[in-house]
């Protein structure tokens, strides 16, 4: 039997059975963090969320996460009833009520709140909106690069479900994630419309060959901040790098590949549709990058403190 396991994969940690929540203004046990059964994103999906890491007591590119975090809900015509500020300061509330300084992961979430009655039409959200932020101790431990496998569920128009929001709507990327541990890997490799290599189920791709860095022209991909920091780095330290259209074909004969998202930070790739990537092991541009990343945080901190 395969053993399967995900960019999210984690270190046991069993701080995380007594930590406290943030929800609707107050921080509270986890057991106590409920929400109602009409709430639309329980009931619809109907909201956005923003993954966030903590590094050495500085919340990692925090500005940019706002600034997706509110032009999604602009753009779902969601009213957070917050600004920046107040959301800042709800993260580093909960951080602070659990005692977190370094490796904390948090998932903050806004839903257009709980409906009047069990329908789909969003003028029955009058409540206002429902926020919580869930914060773990997390520190991540991957025992082998990752394997994909290329899935039939594609990245979509953005007329249907545009992938740059990070909406809670995410059935379409847990078939894709179905698919491929039903084919013996760990994540999706997900196509885009034409055809072409876009991303993984819960990341951005990037492949290696001959020392240029590949990633997806970015039209049907998430809107990734570490994919982004990625290529600025790449930019910024002379590394050839191309967002463009590329096929499996040329993946499979790359010389590396890794995955990018919040938690992960870079993910080597091992295996593609079974053919090994490289040696199959972390390459040396992924470990440079992976290096120049670190830095980039450390700056980050020095640049932004609050």
């Amino acid at each position: 039997m395969t053993e399967h396991i995900t960019t999210h994969q984690a270190e046991e940690d069993a701080r995380n059975e007594a930590i406290l929540i943030y929800l609707n203004g107050r921080v509270v046990p986890k057991a106590q963090a409920l929400v109602s059964v009409y709430d639309s994103g329980f009931m619809l999906g109907d909201g956005v969320w923003e993954g966030l890491r903590l590094y050495d007591g500085h919340w990692a590119f925090l500005g940019d996460h706002m600034d997706r975090l509110f032009e999604a809900a602009k753009a779902i015509d969601l009213d957070i009833g917050m600004t920046r500020e107040q959301v800042i300061n709800a993260l580093l509330e909960t951080q602070s009520a659990n005692g977190m300084t370094t490796d904390a992961h948090a998932r903050l979430m806004v839903t257009r709140g709980v409906k009047t009655r069990p329908f789909q039409h969003p003028s029955l959200s009058r409540q206002g909106p429902t926020i919580t932020i869930i914060m773990e101790h997390s520190r991540p431990k991957l025992p082998r690069p990752i394997r994909l496998a290329t899935v039939p569920h594609i990245r979509g128009l953005p007329m249907t479900q545009d992938p740059k929001l990070n909406s809670h709507s995410k059935l379409n990327c847990i078939l894709a994630c179905i698919a491929a541990e039903k084919a013996g890997a760990d994540e999706a490799l997900m196509l885009d419309v034409h055809g072409f290599v876009n991303t993984t189920n819960a990341c951005n791709v990037f492949i290696v060959r001959k020392g240029e860095v590949w990633t997806s022209t970015g039209d049907y991909c998430m809107n990734g901040i570490t994919r982004a920091k990625v290529i600025q780095l790449c930019r910024e330290n002379g590394i050839p790098v191309f967002e463009k259209n590329f096929s499996l074909v040329e993946t499979y004969s790359a010389d590396e590949a890794f995955l990018t998202g919040t938690f992960g930070a870079q993910t080597p790739v091992g295996q593609i549709d079974g053919r090994v990537i490289g040696t199959g092991q972390m390459g040396p541009v992924t470990e440079r990058l992976r290096a120049l990343y670190k830095d980039l945080i450390r700056r980050d901190a020095v640049e932004n403190r609050l």
